[in-house]
């Protein structure tokens, strides 16, 4: 009966999980804005919009001398061929590293040279450029005016803060809002990891919101995802429920582990994390044709580039925000496809049945007649072939569907990665190993500790340290100490802000006269649980457990098996090398002040040395007790 109850309570955990992280495509349509089916996508160059994304592009006087090359022939080649109506450059846009890479400060020169590359590519000309900051784009500077914000002089957009720019078209308006998270004062990496939205921004956005409901289509973009930005309620993502699409950055692909970032929430609205152009050279191609969505995210220099954009993909529609019927009104298949050289060949297959070439009407646009209602029931696959006249080759396909009751699931590990309040997630994270190990020191404190009896097992032996451990006032209390300190205390105050001194705490920093809410100081305070206050306790019961059989520092490595001590003693010895860099860290990111007011680092290396010593020099007398119970039982 307890089986069943577990496994019908795993199975509702799972369902649940599924529900929330795999969000579907065409969710129900509740609130829509209501369009007619008409004009539906055909022949005609008409009711066609697209523009360019970029990301994360990280200019760097120290790293990766191709970046800046790279980009300015981007600039000027690539949105040449493409011919954009607009490109949002959503953040990073200079890495703001020291060469080392342990520090951050604005580096007037990676600026001047974003500037130069905009100016020499004369791209500002050709296409609407608009360019917003990113966290590295506000690193190490104390307020807005301050002469190191080097956006408001060399960017193309130069306003700081959230905005609502409106592209007017002769078949309407598409409204683009700006999502400013970025911390003002900007902190040294790493604590502005994490974007922040004040009750006053919120309500800016909230007025954009509004205003935008009179467009076509609305699309949201910022620099981070929305699961790594702090907002108060009733959220972002509620106050975005009414755009087609959030484009954002930040991630980085993951390192490469999660190469395709994207979900939809429960509104219908997409999150559509772009790969950096830093290392991976991502940019993305976004297309409304006849007021549907569709995009594609690409890599630099690889032609032909093919978007579909009649029938959009199912996966990616959203009834809530698209007129979808338009597809079953359809009279042709449209594609849009870019290349340096003359294409020569489109052709195009549905469930693997070639149905011909498209032509082209005008510029990137090749359309080819269909009839919608030869797939009017369930889920077909389109696939399209280009070739240009230099042999390159390109394909590109997807899912489609005409009918709006079908569901398809997004990934879930890309939905937990977009869709988790990642701050509130580590926030309970944070106060659970801390409880947890609190409470460990406490019961085991005042709980009476059970005899020993002949050939005590694993689990007894471990109760028995703790035990030994937690009746021990020398180690007790500093444990305990160091965990609530860990919660309440500041970790180290130094030089946040180059010339402003600040201070570092689990639940946030104080800087500059403001408190910034914590966020990724609450992940580095798990790190900090897991990888040392946790593994330092354990091995100070080990310890503890073997001076209760007698032995000296000198004496376990003979008696206790040698591979398990020197394994034990090595890892705790990485883990104390770990402290110490950390306090480098400290020392080469915030300054010396850092270094010698940090009681988390630098002043726990010291008690941590002490509490080992202790461990193997506290008199026998002291443990007199447990050292005879213990040879009773080895003795029994």
């Amino acid at each position: 009966m307890l089986k069943l109850a577990v496994g019908l309570l795993t199975a509702a955990a799972v369902a649940l999980l599924l529900d929330c992280y795999a969000p579907s495509g065409a969710p129900p349509a509740l609130g829509r804005r209501r369009r007619a089916p008409q004009p539906a996508p055909g022949a005609e160059a008409a009711n066609l919009l697209w523009v360019v994304q970029v990301s994360d592009i990280h200019i760097s006087r120290f790293r990766d001398p191709k970046r800046a090359p790279d980009f300015e022939k981007f600039c000027s080649e690539t949105i040449d061929i493409i011919q954009p109506a607009l490109v949002l450059a959503t953040g990073d846009l200079t890495d703001a590293k020291t060469r080392d890479k342990l520090g951050s400060e604005q580096v007037e020169a990676e600026w001047k040279t974003y500037q130069s590359i905009l100016k020499r590519s004369r791209v500002m000309e050709k296409t609407k450029w608009i360019d917003i900051k990113g966290n590295h784009d506000s690193f190490n500077i104390p307020y807005l005016d301050s002469v190191q914000n080097y956006y408001r002089r060399y960017s193309a957009w130069r306003k700081d803060g959230s905005f609502h720019y409106i592209h007017t078209t002769s078949f309407g308006n598409y409204s683009f809002i700006c999502v400013d998270a970025t911390l003002s004062p900007g902190p040294k990496r790493p604590y502005n990891f994490f974007g922040i939205l004040n009750m006053n921004q919120m309500k800016e956005l909230s007025l954009m919101a509004t205003e935008s409901l009179h467009s076509n289509h609305t699309i949201w973009f910022g620099h981070f995802p929305t699961s790594t930005i702090i907002s108060p309620a009733p959220g972002i993502r509620t106050l975005m429920s009414s755009a087609t699409a959030y484009l954002c950055g930040h991630l980085h692909t993951m390192g490469g582990l999660m190469p395709v970032l994207h979900s939809q929430h429960r509104g219908g609205t997409l999150e559509l994390e772009l790969g950096d152009w830093m290392d991976n050279r991502r940019y993305r191609i976004l297309a409304f044709d006849h007021d549907l969505l569709s995009f594609v995210d690409l890599n630099f220099e690889e032609w032909p580039v093919v978007l579909i954009t009649n029938p959009k993909s199912f996966l990616y529609s959203s009834s809530a925000h698209e007129p979808l019927v338009k597809i079953l009104y359809s009279t042709h298949i449209r594609i849009l496809a870019f290349s340096p050289s003359v294409i020569i060949s489109i052709e195009v297959y549905i469930d693997g049945v070639h149905l011909g070439n498209a032509h082209q009407v005008s510029g990137p646009l090749y359309v080819l007649k269909w009839s919608p209602q030869n797939y009017s029931e369930g889920f077909h696959h389109i696939d399209v072939a280009v070739q240009d006249a230099s042999g390159r080759i390109s394909t590109r396909g997807h899912i489609f569907a005409v009918e709006e009751n079908l569901s398809l699931r997004f990934g879930f590990w890309p939905s937990v990665i977009l869709l988790t309040d990642h701050y509130v997630l580590a926030r309970v994270l944070f106060g659970l190993i801390v409880l947890i190990q609190i409470a460990l020191l406490v019961v085991f404190r005042y709980l009476q500790k059970p005899a020993l009896k002949e050939k005590p097992g694993l689990l007894t032996l471990t109760s028995y340290s703790l035990h030994v451990f937690s009746k021990t006032n020398t180690f007790y209390y500093s444990i305990l100490v160091l965990n609530l300190y860990t919660i309440l205390g500041p970790w180290f105050v130094g030089e946040l802000i180059d010339g402003q001194v600040g201070a570092c705490f689990s639940f946030g920093v104080f800087v500059g006269g403001s408190f910034l809410q914590g966020g990724v100081t609450f992940v580095v305070g798990i790190l900090q649980m897991l990888f040392f206050n946790l593994p330092l306790m354990a091995y100070l019961c080990w310890c503890l457990f073997l001076r209760c059989q007698g032995h000296s520092f000198h004496s376990h490595i003979h008696h206790v098996r040698r591979l398990v001590a020197v394994l034990v003693h090595l890892a705790m010895a990485l883990l104390l090398a770990w402290q110490v860099y950390s306090c480098y860290f400290l020392q080469r990111t915030y300054g010396t002040l850092a270094f010698f007011l940090s009681p988390m680092r630098t002043w726990l290396v010291a008690l941590t040395s002490a509490l080992i010593y202790k461990t193997w020099t506290l008199k026998s007398s002291e443990l007199r007790t447990y050292i005879v119970e213990m040879k009773t039982c080895q003795s029994s």
